[in-house]
Parts: C-alpha cells; structure tokens; sequence
C-alpha cells in the first residue's frame, strides 16, 4: 500500500473479495454508459403531411433519447425526374429537427435512388 514507508505498509486482504469489488464497479459503470444507436426514419418526396408529422414525432422522440438519426429519402418510379421535391421533403424535415439535432452527413448527390442525411443529437453543455 505504501511503498515509500519505512519499514513498508502492506494489508493483508481477501483476494477473492477484491475481485468481487472490481466486477461490481464495472457492472455499475456499465449501466451508467448510454451507446448511440442509429435510428432510421424513411420518406418519400410526395409524403402527405399527416404521415410527415408522425415521422417527425418519432425522429424527435429518437432524438430526444440520445440517438443519432437518418433520414432516408427513397425514390420510386418517375419521382426521380423532379429531385427537387425530395430535396424539399428532407429539408423540411431537418429544418423541424433543427432545435434538437445538427446536422452531420447530408448526401448531395441521389445515391442510386436514395437521399440520406444524418442527424445527431446537440449536446447540451
């Protein structure tokens, strides 16, 4: 125990009850740790405004757990003539999120026929 007295302080102690202690503060510190998952919430550019307010309910509600979410927006058919629509969609869905989440990856480009951006939970310092 202390090494620099002299003559040296030792104590004597049960291992197996040392062991038990340090598996105990690891299990404790482990239920204190939160992982962020990645929550996906998916559009499509015509969704009607009943269906994007519950999308943006849940994203909120994920958000406001500590996860981080995508947005993906998906592409069927002729939808992919006009991307703007679809650019309209997700932006207004980040733009809703905007007090809760920033927002980290946003694909610029239509990835085979999909839109994704990610949004991450602000920190609150």
């Amino acid at each position: 125990m202390a090494a620099q007295a002299r003559p040296p302080v030792v104590k004597i102690m049960d291992w197996g009850r040392h062991q038990y202690e340090e598996q105990k503060k690891a299990r404790e510190a482990r239920k204190k740790q939160h992982t962020m998952e990645v929550k996906e919430v998916q559009l499509r550019p015509r969704t009607d405004d009943h269906d994007f307010e519950v999308k943006l309910k849940r994203a909120r509600r994920f958000l406001n757990e500590g996860n981080a979410v995508r947005l993906v927006l998906r592409f069927r058919g002729r939808e992919l003539r006009r991307p703007e629509v679809g650019v309209e969609t997700l932006e207004r869905m980040m733009d809703a999120t905007r007090d809760l989440a920033k927002v980290e990856a946003l694909s610029k480009n239509i990835e085979g026929r999909r839109l994704t951006a990610l949004l991450e939970p602000q920190t609150t310092n």
